[in-house]
């Protein structure tokens, strides 16, 4: 029974989830015809990018420091 009823509930879920995808979203598309996703897309890239610099540079740091208390 309750093998049945997970099952039921699973597949209930994954339903919903495709009626949800079904409606357009209406914020992207006018973005979109007014140039404004670049901008999105730049402010992502930014953030991203400065989060890849600071786990690098991160790295770097904890690399001297192992270096100099002979941590291996």
């Amino acid at each position: 029974m309750k093998r049945v009823f997970s099952l039921l509930l699973a597949l209930n879920l994954i339903s919903l989830s495709l009626f949800a995808q079904q409606s357009d979203v209406a914020m992207a598309d006018q973005m979109r015809a007014d140039g404004k996703i670049w901008v999105v897309v730049g402010v992502i890239a930014l953030i991203f990018a400065g989060i890849i610099t600071y786990l690098v540079r991160l790295d770097s740091k904890l690399t001297k420091l192992e270096k100099d208390l002979n941590i291996k």
